[in-house]
């Protein structure tokens, strides 16, 4: 029986194919997803999954680098914004005007999570990064390039 958090089957071969430099992207209930191979369902009915519930069950098993939301979410729904930036530790949020989100974002993630969730600019995309502290071990003898320093030290919660 797996130990973590994660029982959903293709959710959690999804985050183990990921690589250096994928793109994952947490939706709402309408995000219009391109492609069914790539789509995770986990909507069951309005609002259930949560963006949240989803977010934080990846979070747990996900070594990510960059964040990027709508700039509408921020502006216009600082709630849910706020409980996003709670969760996000590894890197800055990033945002993009709602119209480029859905233009940049409607292709190129390798994976689509679909919540339950009727609220507007629900779509998180994850950028799947470097475990730092694992691979840049400084005992090894290893020059840790400047562009990770700041990743090397990070240290999980809890």
């Amino acid at each position: 029986m797996k130990k973590g958090r994660i029982l959903n089957q293709k959710l959690s071969e999804a985050i183990a194919s990921m690589g250096h430099g994928d793109w994952i992207l947490v939706t709402d209930a309408g995000f219009p997803i391109p492609n069914d191979s790539r789509r995770i369902d986990l909507a069951l009915e309005a609002n259930i999954p949560t963006v949240q519930q989803v977010l934080s069950a990846i979070l747990s098993d996900f070594v990510y680098e960059r964040c990027i939301i709508t700039l509408e979410q921020k502006t216009n729904y600082p709630k849910l914004y706020s409980q996003i930036e709670a969760m996000i530790d590894r890197c800055p949020i990033e945002t993009l005007p709602y119209s480029q989100f859905m233009s940049d974002f409607a292709n190129k993630p390798k994976f689509f999570v679909r919540t339950g969730a009727f609220e507007p600019w629900g779509n998180i995309a994850l950028c799947s990064g470097v475990d730092a502290p694992r691979w840049f071990l400084k005992d090894k003898g290893i020059i840790v390039p400047d562009y990770y320093e700041e990743r090397v030290n990070y240290k999980e919660k809890g």
